[in-house]
């Protein structure tokens, strides 16, 4: 079904949506979504009233989920409805949805539905709305990415691939989505019609061909890399506030392994940010981190090989010195990020995993108790958190952090095991013999073989 503007509604509902627009001016959420739901009925084709209403309803909530969200089971009964009335499924996902917009589960329903009644706009829509609410979400990119070349929208695909590679630089799939994007926008917007015209034909200069040729490629040989390097630092000198610029310079450097300059250009784009940009940020701390991991290994490995050399023994005094080094610059880089980034819980949830690294109990306990408002890194945060309330003889807050995440996962995965086991080591601890016994057998109904788990359990009989 084609998208329907206002003209295309008949004339009673045109002036439902004046309605609607003038009650939205006014702040009038609730009365807005109130007019739309009907309209939105009789005409599911109408993209602009969807989007009002997910305003109003994103601005009536603050976009913030309810406290008891229904969503889940809400789902599961327009499960049914989907293949048998994707249209009825629609409606009820709206209804749904008032109370919680940017739901991740209840938008994916209104994607798969949207697409089952031929309605590709509102498909996208629904995609969109969850990334809105969660815009680092690479995953959620690439999917929306793919929707949008899928759906005959290529340069929407670009501008999203773009948007990854600031985050990810590295993403070679977001690298080739990029440039398959580009070239049928290109081909869209016209050029490329006949099926004998290759691209080198719509370049009249053979050596912008060449040149574009080896900025695509992914691997590239030192020469090519050298020629790409000369080119982009005239370009930096002639042009020094291009961050664009100092980042792909700084790529090419990793890409040839010379970390010393490439940590250099990172952090140089990222001062041209005023290191707004964490992704830059994060990565002149990584590779600087990755030179020093360089250094221990190899200083290791010497001294696994040559043991009774002199050089053994002052590269032993080295090492301490190297590891001291490299847990300082990390710790340093994860409180640096959270100090530019307050709000961003994935960076306190990182802060806090190194902590407990460097056994800091104390110091990771906040960061990771904000971090577990992240459900992303919710499970993970409250296993640490159990961690650090057991190093410090807490046992009743860590049981009870530790039975709190287990109860949050449904399959017995890695983590959940992981959990279950040192919930049994605190109720041991506790000296709740039989409760740590029941949390080991949960495990070896599962998994036989992990840990000591089958030991513990067999000798208790």
């Amino acid at each position: 079904m084609a998208v329907k503007t206002e003209k295309d509604l008949p004339e009673f509902h045109q002036a439902t949506w004046l309605k609607a627009m003038s009650a939205m001016q006014l702040n009038n959420y609730g009365y807005t979504v109130q007019l739309l739901q009907p309209l939105l009925k009789s005409h599911p084709e109408f993209l602009d009233g969807r989007k009002l209403v997910r305003q109003a309803e994103i601005a009536k909530t603050g976009g913030k989920a309810p406290f008891l969200s229904t969503a889940s089971f809400t789902a599961i009964k327009i499960q049914g409805l989907l293949k048998k009335d994707p249209l009825a499924a629609i409606e009820a996902i709206e209804k749904a949805l008032e109370n919680d917009p940017r739901n991740a589960h209840l938008n994916q329903l209104l994607k798969e539905a949207a697409s089952a009644a031929k309605l590709p706009e509102t498909a996208a829509f629904a995609l969109e709305t969850i990334l809105d609410g969660d815009p680092k979400n690479i995953k959620l990119m690439h999917e929306l990415a793919r929707f949008y070349m899928g759906t005959s929208l290529p340069e929407k695909a670009q501008t999203l691939y773009q948007k990854i590679l600031a985050i990810s630089p590295n993403d070679l799939a977001a690298i080739k989505g990029s440039k398959d994007a580009s070239a049928n926008n290109s081909m869209q917007k016209g050029g490329w019609e006949k099926e004998e015209t290759s691209y080198r034909d719509l370049i009249k200069d053979k050596d912008q061909a060449v040149a574009l040729e080896q900025k695509s490629r992914v691997v590239r040989s030192e020469e090519m890399l050298d020629n790409l390097l000369a080119e982009l630092h005239a370009k930096a000198e002639a042009e020094p506030e291009g961050v664009d610029t100092a980042r792909r310079i700084a790529e090419l450097y990793e890409q040839k392994e010379d970390f010393e300059n490439a940590v250099s250009w990172f952090n140089y784009a990222a001062a041209l940010t005023s290191n707004s940009d964490s992704a830059l940020v994060r990565k002149a701390s990584d590779l600087q981190i990755r030179q020093f991991d360089a250094a221990i290994t190899s200083r290791e490995e010497f001294i696994a090989t040559q043991p009774e050399t002199p050089e053994s023994a002052q590269y032993i005094l080295e090492l301490e010195d190297l590891r001291a080094q490299r847990a300082g610059l990390k710790i340093d880089s994860a409180h640096r990020r959270v100090e530019q980034n307050p709000t961003d819980l994935l960076f306190r949830f990182e802060l806090g995993e190194i902590l407990v690294a460097m056994e800091k109990w104390q110091e990771a306990i906040p960061e990771l108790q904000k971090a577990r408002q992240n459900p992303n890194v919710r499970l993970r945060a409250m296993a640490l958190l159990g961690k650090c309330f057991t190093s410090r003889s807490m046992f009743d807050l860590a049981a009870k952090t530790l039975s709190e995440a287990a109860g949050e996962i449904s399959a017995m995965d890695s983590l959940k095991k992981e959990i279950i086991y040192s919930l049994a080591l605190v109720y041991e601890k506790m000296g709740q013999k039989e409760k740590a016994l029941e949390s080991l057998k949960q495990i070896y109904e599962v998994d036989y073989g992990y840990r000591d788990v089958a030991a513990r359990v067999e000798g208790s009989y």
